[in-house]
């Protein structure tokens, strides 16, 4: 009988900040695919005619539409800096535990300026 511990529990597993970056990572991947679909109907309606140009104006006058967009800008933030760090390291840089460890903390402070850059923006 195998005797080696099984924890089935996800939410007990302690992922190190390295692993939280390169999910996150992956997932704001997935979340942009969605962003452009939006983005790209968004640039349709509006080159259809006066009357979407202005619906579309109109829509992003509505704070869930900046909500919305301040995601996608969020989204593209974060995978931005995230994908410049896996980069470098993919150059050989950061490496070790300690330099991913240093990376992955400065790629989300980056990301969070970024993502507060862009909300002021946005509004």
């Amino acid at each position: 009988m195998d005797k080696r511990p099984v924890n089935l529990n996800l939410m007990t597993i302690k992922l190190p900040i390295t692993s939280i970056v390169s999910i996150t990572h992956r997932v704001t991947g997935v979340v942009l695919l969605g962003g452009i679909l939006v983005l790209l109907w968004m640039l349709d309606v509006s080159l259809e005619s006066e009357k979407g140009f202005a619906f579309i104006g109109d829509l992003l006058g509505a704070v869930w539409a900046k909500i919305v967009l301040w995601m996608i800008l969020a989204a593209l933030a974060y995978h931005l800096v995230a994908g410049v760090r896996h980069l470098i390291m993919d150059m050989g840089f950061w490496e070790t535990l300690q330099g991913g460890r240093t990376s992955a903390h400065v790629s989300i402070a980056l990301s969070v300026i970024l993502i507060i850059l862009a909300g002021i923006w946005l509004w």
